[in-house]
């Protein structure tokens, strides 16, 4: 019998590295290896524990109030504040938009107003809760626009969102400003820190300049943060702070309408493992307020040189001025990102593609990591060969015929057939499997790329609508089971 773990380790060989700091997206390294050890260390011990009940667990129930305290601390919190630990960004998100909806249910249609840059997971929360996001375009600087956004409000709006930094630009909203217009009309603020959450505190400490956005700005009701992202804890942990007890009471739900035990949840979880949690809160407690800073000095240092290199490539340039450790590149006309991101890949270095939307062009999106620091040099190099390569191959092309049929398809009516036909006119595909191959359409099987270049400028030219569309019918056919390998 083949060791499972042997097996484990075989098959992550093919995976992105999670160490070493040369994977700027997905992934946020301390390069602290102990760190790393006890983390994972404290997973495995709580692998077994449930949060369902914290009363069975009371070391969970410790552990969160005091995750949530030091949270608290860290962002200006009056002393009402209260909060809750969740599985990720999107799962905080999730709960500050279900928990103002429900603050109001005398609204029969509910509406929240996002800078056109707000997280996506905004986006699945009106989906899942029915709450129609009204999007207010931002301003030439990518930061949102607060007059806009106070012109957007009206009688139906429950919720109002600024971000800390936006994910695709790294820039912080005005947050004092879009805060006050929502005080102004009695409705809740939500800050999305969650990728700066915990590394914003210390950049201010340390002198950069970053706008205000914590609890310290009059009007700010909620603020998520992602303890797996810059607090350098195991995967999946988040945070979402209310300012009072009040405004987080309609996040809960509690159902007494069966014959079982009463249902009570503070997330959208019932069962989940104590694992994240204490992993959380072993990491936190073992780097300290001293431990983060250093480690915040060291990824802003990664950051300023890695963008004064960038300065000596006439090929690149930031779209933004990032306020945190997000740098968001464009291309001049001599190549393209898409290309650029396939070669750094080649060189071992993972950057991540963004598409073109409502004007803006396609960008390379770096999240920089403390890791990232001693590799700045090595990354320099790749990137300025990557840049080289990409301008020696010349801008990428979609087929005409291939734009042809991407621009005849309806994303509300895309079928197997059409999905196949994109497929094997991208050479994504190709004939041989047998029928009946679960992971694929009309006898063909689907092949991972090596190079995305092509394949994300064909996304690029779609809408909006189509893309997701595609990427839907493409993850649909990727995710069928396999069952050829039962052990």
């Amino acid at each position: 019998m083949t060791d499972a773990l042997t097996q484990l380790r075989s098959m992550q060989s093919a995976d992105l590295p999670v160490h070493g700091g040369r994977t700027l997206a997905y992934v946020y390294d301390s390069g602290l290896p102990e760190i790393d050890r006890i983390g994972r260390g404290a997973v495995a011990a709580y692998a077994g524990s449930n949060g369902l009940d914290p009363t069975a667990f009371p070391s969970l129930l410790r552990m969160e109030t005091e995750v949530v305290g030091m949270a608290a601390d860290l962002l200006d919190a009056p002393e009402t504040v209260v909060g809750t630990v969740t599985s990720g960004g999107t799962e905080s998100v999730l709960l500050a938009v279900q928990a103002a909806r429900d603050a109001h249910p005398e609204i029969d249609r509910p509406r929240m107003v996002l800078p056109t840059t707000a997280h996506s997971a905004f986006h699945k929360a009106a989906h899942y809760f029915g709450v129609e996001p009204v999007m207010v375009p931002v301003g030439p600087d990518f930061r949102a626009d607060p007059a806009a956004m106070a012109a957007a409000i009206d009688e139906r709006t429950v919720l109002v969102v600024a971000s800390a930094p936006s994910y695709a630009h790294g820039v912080v909203d005005p947050v004092t400003e879009i805060a006050a217009a929502a005080a102004a009309h009695g409705i809740r603020c939500h800050v999305d820190a969650c990728i700066g959450g915990w590394v914003l505190p210390y950049a201010s400490r340390l002198g950069r300049d970053v706008p205000a956005w914590t609890f310290a700005v009059d009007g700010v009701t909620s603020i998520s943060l992602d303890l797996h992202k810059y607090a350098y804890a195991p995967k999946g942990t988040s945070v979402l702070l209310h300012r009072t007890p009040q405004l987080r009471r309609p996040q809960f739900f509690a159902s007494a309408a069966w014959p079982g035990y009463t249902m009570l949840n503070s997330t959208m979880q019932s069962t989940k493992s104590g694992g994240p949690l204490a992993g959380a809160w072993a990491v936190m407690r073992s780097l300290g307020d001293d431990g983060y800073e250093r480690l915040a000095r060291d990824v802003f240092e990664a950051v300023d040189r890695i963008r004064a290199g960038i300065e000596k490539m006439p090929e690149l340039t930031e779209v933004s001025s990032p306020d945190s450790t997000l740098i968001a590149l464009g291309t001049d006309a001599s190549c393209d990102p898409f290309t650029v991101c396939d070669e750094m890949a080649a060189r071992g270095w993972y950057v991540q593609p963004q598409m073109s939307y409502a004007g803006a062009p396609a960008t390379i999106h770096l999240s920089v990591s403390a890791a990232t620091l001693p590799h700045v040099p090595e990354f320099l190099d790749a990137l300025a060969e990557a840049v080289a390569a990409a301008v020696a191959a010349g801008p990428v092309a979609v087929d005409p015929g291939v734009a042809a049929f991407i621009a005849d398809l309806d994303p509300l009516a895309l079928t197997d057939e059409d999905f196949d036909g994109l497929l094997l006119a991208a050479g994504l595909i190709g004939a041989g499997s047998e029928p009946g191959d679960p992971s694929t359409s009309s006898g063909h099987s689907l092949a991972l790329p090596q190079r995305m270049a092509e394949v994300n400028a064909m996304l690029d030219l779609a809408s909006a609508a189509m893309r997701e569309a595609l990427l839907v019918a493409f993850l649909d056919r990727l995710t069928r089971p396999s069952r050829a390998h039962r052990g």
